[in-house]
Parts: structure tokens; C-alpha cells; sequence
């Protein structure tokens, strides 16, 4: 079983429990997002636990295929992703996608979330015509900066936050989607997939010892999706800067045209070495917020907000 197969979606019309499929919306690594309609016809958006490096769906079965060498792997990483549901779905915030439903079938596990209707953030920065204004950087990151300190107070971390993983509503206020917490659970016992990140974005410690994830993990997320937001490109991957740095510091590549302070806070997001940056998402969020009120330096800001 290749690691780079691809799993067939469900098929147009397929009634998943008391949901009708529309069409798939995205396909990755772990899972396949479908647009469904539940029963009293509201559209939904449906993700299904399908890691293409462990399980194979094919032909005319709803189930998929695994094989006995990955069924423990598969099977672990089923019950991560259920348990992702159950704790998702006690998460109420505005900017965190709202799982509404969770259940098992077809031999896999199935979340229910509330569909929402705008676009990524990512299409938002190919598709501008000039560079995002400060003003909406600093309100788009605020507020998905509350969302992930409500994640974080679960108990989860996220581990691939990038702009294709935030949604912008028709309102311009952002929320977060694709929770990558089994990823990391599944990533102790099955090698196979730990390489499974998005490079530019994923952390320097998703490449190596997992006892080193915290909440920093996924700082550096943001930092990267900050880079990508201003520049309209990903930061070099965290595993080449560890062997040859070439980064351009955001300080330096975007000087004259966001002020130092935001650009140092992307910077500071982006230290290879964990201990470096922000240590919680409150830290980084007070860091970006005291640069709108002026203050001591960002240095020292950082560092009296270490640990909290």
C-alpha cells in the first residue's frame, strides 16, 4: 500500500447516517471534507477520518481497506480522531469551526461541522491585487489568536495552521478549521506519518522528537502564516533552515512597509528554537496588541510573558 495512493470520496447523493453528500470540498493527507446537507436539507461540511497512507478505498465499497500491518496504526488514530470530536464539539467560540455531530460508520469516523461561506485565507492573498493593509492583518490575527487560546485551554493544539486552514467569512472575521490533534497522536506510532505537515509552516520540532510540542508548536504556525500573509509566499521549511538558514528575516524583507514592531513579532514567532518564541498564545497575543499601544520593546515584552 503506497503512501502517495489516493482514496476515492464518496460518491454524489451517498447517504452518510441522516446526511446526503453533495461533493467533496478538499482532499488531504488524513481526510476527505465533503459538502452534505442534513436532513432538514441545511448544508453542512462533513470530514472523514481516511489516512491515504494506511487505509485505501476503492471501487464501489464505502469502506476502506486496510491492511493488518496499519490496522493498529489505523485504529489508534480512529480513536484520536473521535475523541477530537467529542472535545471539539464542547468548543463554542466564533472562530473555531463548530463541530455539530460526530458518529462512526463505513468502518471510519465521520465530524459534522457548520459549513461556512466566504474563502480561505490563502485564496484572500493570491487573489489580492496589493498588499494586505496592517490594520487587517492585526484584526485577523486577533481574533483567530482567541480561538486558539480557547483551543488550547482543551487540552489540544492544532499543528498545521497555515492559510488554507483559515476560513475568511463574507464579514472579513476569520475561523479556524482542520485540526490536526490526531495527527500528532498517530505521528508516535506509525513513522510513516510524521512526515505529514505542510513545509514552510509546520514547526522545526514536527520534524523530530514529539515530546517537544506545546503550544509554541503551533506560535510558530502563525508566525509562518503571518510571513505568508505580508509576503504572499511560505517561509522557507523549518528542516532546510536547521541544515542552511537563508531566511529572509520579516524585519528585513517587509522594512517600510509594516511597522518594525509587527514584523519583529513575526520574527520572534519563527525562532527555531521553541524557547525563543512567544510560549502561549496569550503571550503573542499581548506582544501584537502592546505594538498598537506603544511600550517597551518587543524583546522585553516576550520575555516577561515567558510561560504564561
Amino acid at each position: 500500500m503506497s503512501a502517495a495512493q489516493a482514496n476515492q470520496p464518496l460518491p454524489s447523493g451517498f447517504q452518510l447516517d441522516e446526511y446526503r453528500i453533495v461533493r467533496q470540498i478538499s482532499l488531504g493527507g488524513f481526510s476527505i471534507v465533503y459538502l452534505a446537507h442534513d436532513a432538514q436539507e441545511m448544508p453542512v461540511a462533513i470530514k472523514e477520518y481516511l489516512p491515504n497512507a494506511l487505509a485505501l478505498r476503492a471501487g464501489e465499497s464505502p469502506e476502506p481497506l486496510v491492511a493488518e500491518i496499519h490496522k493498529a496504526a489505523f485504529n489508534h488514530g480512529l480513536r484520536c480522531f473521535f475523541e477530537e470530536g467529542s472535545t471539539l464539539a464542547r468548543l463554542r467560540h466564533p472562530n473555531v469551526v463548530q463541530v455539530k455531530n460526530f458518529f462512526r460508520a463505513n468502518g471510519t469516523a465521520y465530524l459534522v461541522m457548520q459549513y461556512e461561506r466566504g474563502r480561505t485565507l490563502q485564496e484572500h492573498i493570491h487573489k489580492r491585487t496589493a498588499s494586505l493593509e496592517e490594520e487587517q492583518v492585526r484584526k485577523i490575527f486577533s481574533r483567530l489568536l482567541n480561538g486558539l487560546r480557547e483551543v488550547h485551554s482543551h487540552k489540544l493544539l492544532h499543528l498545521d495552521i497555515k492559510p488554507a486552514n483559515i476560513y475568511l467569512r463574507s464579514d472579513g472575521t476569520p475561523v479556524l478549521l482542520d485540526f490536526g490533534a490526531a495527527r500528532q497522536v498517530i505521528g508516535q506510532d506509525a513513522p510513516l506519518l510524521r512526515a505529514m505537515h505542510t513545509p514552510g509552516f509546520a514547526a522545526p520540532e514536527q520534524y523530530g522528537r514529539h515530546d517537544d510540542f506545546g503550544p509554541w508548536t503551533d506560535v510558530y504556525g502563525v508566525g509562518a502564516t503571518l510571513y505568508a500573509s505580508l509576503g504572499g509566499h511560505a517561509p522557507t521549511a523549518a528542516d532546510a533552515r536547521m541544515e542552511d538558514d537563508t531566511l529572509v528575516p520579516a524585519a528585513r524583507a517587509f522594512a517600510g512597509h509594516y511597522s518594525r514592531h509587527l514584523l519583529e513579532t513575526v520574527d520572534a514567532c519563527l525562532r527555531l528554537d521553541h524557547l525563543e518564541r512567544p510560549q502561549s498564545m496569550f503571550a503573542l497575543q499581548q506582544a501584537l496588541a502592546s505594538g498598537e499601544r506603544g511600550g517597551r520593546g518587543l524583546i522585553g515584552r516576550l520575555r516577561g510573558m515567558i510561560g504564561r
